[in-house]
């Protein structure tokens, strides 16, 4: 008899991060095909208000944990609060985002509690018999593998930013919230968060955008991505880098995508001045729609775009940002 699906809610700065939102809206297709609960883990200090934006997006019920310990993410006092949940409740499924965290976060869980994970997947779903089966990227994105589950539970996997639609939210539909008795001693909490340290800039995170305008060695220097930077404010980009222009200081290395870097799936990546290392296309090759501009009609970005200007990027970029701002004016 299968048990309910489970999707941990990743909070940052108050918000919930919207990769929950998309395994809500394919766990909840998955539950309902198993005639089982789809429950949210939503762990923090003073998260319970998000509870009701979780029962719109789907969640039958929230299991709610409050600490102090839990006011930061630490990988020890989350990993320790959700596998005593999992141990308690054995659900058949669990998901996790594939962000920074979610990678951090997923493993620790699976190893407490003995589960099969698969990482990073662009798709999930059933079998005929109920297990988890999911779908990601090997050989930095050149083949993709179908992995299958044992009879062990819980199955378990992190999933992709944008990899997933999300359904309209149904604000007339709330959730049961579970509060958790959270057991936190000092000494299970190895780590301790001295201090944030946030970049300036409040364009959407890398890798839950859904346009990125990034740069490459191409772009000559630092101050002509601030070219980027307008094209981006125009489309309500996030705006991105190759390692190239990351290790020639041009851009912070939170700005990297690639395989050493973010791995993004946004509906619209516009690469400017990046020839396509096979590292690059690691990190951007699921987007959506890509476009190359790069004078170099060899460069290996255009065997993967799916449209490309061949031509100096210098001459191309502003000409299409006036002409962008014009179609933004006519509505």
């Amino acid at each position: 008899m299968a048990n309910s699906v489970w999707v941990f809610a990743e909070v940052k700065d108050g918000k919930i991060k919207k990769v929950t939102f998309e395994m809500l809206s394919e766990g909840k297709k998955m539950a309902e095909k198993l005639g089982v609960d789809l429950s949210a883990l939503l762990l923090g200090q003073n998260v319970g208000s998000l509870a009701e934006q979780l029962g719109h997006y789907g969640a039958d019920k929230v299991y709610l944990a409050e600490h102090e310990a839990l006011k930061d993410y630490t990988t020890d006092a989350y990993s320790k609060v959700i596998a005593e949940l999992i141990k308690a409740n054995e659900p058949s499924i669990v998901l996790y985002g594939a962000t920074v965290l979610g990678k951090d976060l997923s493993p620790r869980v699976a190893a407490r509690v003995e589960a099969g994970l698969a990482t990073d997947c662009t798709g999930i779903g059933l079998d005929d018999s109920g297990k988890l089966t999911a779908t990601r990227p090997m050989f930095a994105g050149k083949a993709y593998a179908d992995i299958s589950f044992s009879d062990s539970k819980p199955n378990m996997a992190s999933i992709r930013p944008n990899a997933l639609p999300v359904s309209p939210p149904d604000e007339s539909k709330k959730a049961e919230v579970i509060k958790v008795d959270v057991n936190i001693n000092p000494d299970d909490i190895r780590t301790t968060i001295q201090e944030f340290i946030k970049t300036a800039g409040e364009r959407p995170d890398l890798t839950e955008a859904e346009i990125i305008v990034s740069g490459g060695r191409g772009m000559k220097g630092p101050e002509n991505f601030k070219m980027l930077e307008e094209l981006a404010d125009v489309l309500g980009a996030t705006v991105g880098a190759s390692r190239a222009a990351v290790d020639a200081g041009w851009r912070n290395v939170s700005d990297q995508v690639g395989q050493t870097g973010k791995v993004v799936s946004p509906n619209l990546y516009i690469a400017c001045g990046i020839s396509g290392a096979i590292q690059h296309l690691a990190g951007m090759s699921t987007s959506k729609y890509i476009v190359a501009i790069n004078k170099d009609t060899e460069a290996p970005i255009f065997q993967k775009a799916d449209y490309g200007i061949v031509d100096d990027l210098f001459k191309v970029l502003p000409v299409l940002t006036e002409e962008l701002k014009k179609l933004k004016a006519e509505g």
